[in-house]
C-alpha cells in the first residue's frame, strides 16, 4: 500500500483565525492526503520541527497577519539548516499579489490567495509534491 501524501497545515504567528487553515486541511483529507494540523501561534522553529518530526512532504501555511515576508523565507531558512529543504513549503491567505513574486524567489512553491477552489489546491498538491526520500 502506498503511503498517503502528508501535508503539515500550520498557523504560525499571532494571527487567531484559522478558519480558512481548517478548511483547506480538511479538503485536503477528504481528497485522500493525510493532514496534520498545527493549531493556532506556532512559531517557524515549531512549525519545522513539527514537519521533521511528522516526516511531512510538504507545509502549507496560512498567514492572514500581514508577516508572510517575513515567516515564509523564515520556515525554508530553517528547513535548509536542518537538512529538510526538500519539504515543500506552500501557502495562502491575505498575501498581496504583489509580494507574490519575492516570495516565490525565497523558495515558496505556490501562494493561494482567496477565493480560490479549494478543488484548485488540492490539484497542485496532486501535479507538485511527491514524496521525499
Amino acid at each position: 500500500m502506498e503511503r498517503k501524501i502528508r501535508i503539515l497545515i500550520a498557523k504560525p504567528g499571532l494571527d487567531g483565525h484559522d478558519r480558512g487553515a481548517k478548511v483547506i486541511a480538511r479538503g485536503f483529507r477528504d481528497a485522500g492526503f493525510e493532514v496534520i494540523y498545527t493549531g493556532l501561534h506556532q512559531t517557524p522553529e515549531q512549525i519545522v520541527a513539527a514537519a521533521i518530526q511528522e516526516d511531512v512532504d510538504a507545509i502549507g501555511l496560512s498567514i492572514l497577519s500581514g508577516a508572510h515576508d517575513y515567516i515564509f523565507p523564515q520556515v525554508i531558512q530553517l528547513l535548509r539548516e536542518k537538512g529538510a529543504d526538500d519539504i515543500v513549503v506552500f501557502g495562502g491567505g491575505i498575501i498581496p499579489e504583489e509580494d507574490i513574486p519575492a516570495l516565490q524567489k525565497a523558495g515558496v512553491k505556490a501562494i493561494f490567495t482567496p477565493g480560490t477552489p479549494i478543488d484548485e489546491a488540492i490539484k497542485w498538491v496532486r501535479e507538485n509534491i511527491k514524496h521525499r526520500k
